[in-house]
């Protein structure tokens, strides 16, 4: 084994684990690609180092700058293990909903975090609006995960190849939506690779995105406890046309999902991961998905000590 050049050189290549009892009685095996165990603890450490790689290559980033994000606590991670060895200031901007236990591990990375209102996308209270408002006042550099081409990219050229490589038969992708970034990289390429696999959104009850899936149209903007995923708007990055279908995971089975990825598969993973593999269980039951099932853990289970749900497994 060599030597990595630096903990960006870690990100990526992240394990491809097959469920056991959890996925009981499906048709297809339902797989899991294990992206809380990317260095920063989830998917978006990928697009976190795709993103500044692209800046600075473009000239449009120098050693001082500082770097401001619109983040659920995710990106923000990956973002702090890169600012300081790049020389970089950082500052996240939350939405008051993300979990304390969040704003305890960026902080401890350095990191500079502004905690806003759960706005809605018309406030100027809302996380994404007010980091537009710093960046352009401020001039600070705007990480703009939800608009940046280089997160989709990256999971192109790292996420849909390295699953591809894995599952060359795969039957079905599933994933949430926070950025979009996954599911439409993951998803264009098996439109062109693997034209038979079924693509589909894990969204929760409450979100907005399912009925835009199946509809075009925009469903009711509810409320909802699980992080980093779901919306009430679709997000730029999200491309409709590679997703084939949604699945509607209401919190409760999201949180006991994740609870039984623990006891049961030994996956300490989030809510988020909860709601995807819920929903990838269910495509891997129907009679129209011929081969495994693969879906994404997004981020671990540290990220979410202090949130009451998870507090009720010591009381079980």
């Amino acid at each position: 084994m060599s030597a990595l050049g630096g903990i960006a050189d870690a990100i990526g290549h992240t394990p491809l684990v097959r469920l056991g009892a959890i996925a009981s009685g499906t048709r297809v095996p339902v797989l899991v690609k294990c992206e809380h165990m990317n260095p920063g603890g989830s998917v978006k450490d990928r697009i976190a180092k795709a993103i500044l790689d692209d800046a600075e290559e473009r000239g449009g980033l120098t050693r001082g700058a500082t770097l401001v994000e619109a983040t659920a606590g995710n990106t923000g991670m990956g973002l702090a293990l890169l600012a300081g060895a790049r020389g970089y200031r950082l500052v996240c901007v939350m939405p008051e909903k993300m979990s304390e236990d969040k704003r305890f591990a960026l902080r401890a990375l350095g990191a500079e975090v502004m905690i806003v209102p759960n706005a809605p996308p018309t406030s100027a209270d809302n996380f994404r609006n007010v980091v537009d408002r710093l960046a352009r006042e401020r001039g600070w550099f705007n990480v703009d995960q939800f608009r940046a081409p280089a997160n989709v990219r990256v999971h192109e050229e790292t996420t849909a190849r390295e699953i591809l490589a894995d599952v060359p038969d795969i039957g079905a992708f599933v994933a949430g939506v926070g950025t979009g970034g996954t599911i439409t990289g993951v998803g264009r390429v098996l439109a062109r690779e693997a034209p038979r696999a079924r693509v589909v959104l894990a969204d929760p009850v409450g979100s907005a995105l399912a009925d835009w899936v199946e509809t075009g149209s925009l469903g009711a903007d509810g409320s909802y406890l699980v992080e980093g995923i779901g919306g009430s708007i679709a997000p730029p990055l999200l491309d409709r046309s590679v997703v084939h279908a949604a699945e509607r995971v209401p919190d409760e089975e999201s949180f006991d999902t994740a609870r039984r990825l623990a006891r049961e598969e030994g996956l300490f993973v989030g809510g988020s991961a909860g709601t995807n593999v819920a929903a990838a269980i269910r495509v891997a039951r129907r009679d129209d998905v011929h081969g495994p099932v693969v879906t994404v853990l997004p981020d671990g289970l540290d990220r979410y000590r202090a949130q009451p749900w998870m507090k009720k497994w010591a009381e079980r």
